[in-house]
């Protein structure tokens, strides 16, 4: 078993982040992409092209389609896929699902995800912003302390699991 260290600069993203960004890859390639490519086909069958507004859209569009491959690819390559497992010492970590108590009394659960798959309507919030970051390490029971710059606030710990994520 290898004991080197993970470059500091390593991003991490669970499973299910990876699957996400992986079937966004595979849908513009093999869906998309494709129909565009018929359609400026299509276009540039008509004749002229610098009167063909079908046809200079199709380009535009091909060509984001291409830059968000690319971006895509170079994400993907650069990513580190872990595979959450609770922590003995019962404290949360990346890929953690974290129970919080606001100051008002109302209860919200997020999972503890990489800055590449954060999206804090469906529950996934990123280690490295404000909250995230004060919740790491810390246990059930704990009252924490988030600072950020629209000001600080408390939330209570509730609950920390680890099931696979939705």
């Amino acid at each position: 078993m290898s004991t080197e260290k993970l470059p500091p600069t390593a991003r991490y993203i669970t499973p299910e982040g990876f699957h996400r960004i992986s079937e966004e890859h595979q849908r513009i390639w093999t869906v998309t992409r494709p129909r565009v490519v018929a359609e400026v086909a299509a276009a540039a069958a008509l004749g002229d092209r610098s009167d063909n507004a079908e046809y200079t859209y199709g380009k535009k569009k091909l060509r984001e389609l291409d830059r968000r491959l690319r971006e895509l690819s170079e994400r993907m390559d650069s990513l580190t896929v872990i595979v959450p497992e609770p922590n003995p010492s019962g404290r949360a970590y990346f890929g953690a699902w974290v129970t919080l108590e606001q100051e008002d009394g109302e209860e919200k659960r997020y999972r503890l995800v990489g800055p590449d798959e954060f999206d804090v309507e469906a529950g996934r919030i990123s280690v490295d912003g404000p909250l995230g970051r004060a919740l790491l390490g810390k246990r059930e029971g704990d009252v924490v302390q988030v600072r950020r710059p629209a000001g600080s606030f408390e939330v209570t710990v509730l609950e920390i699991s680890w099931e696979a994520g939705k």
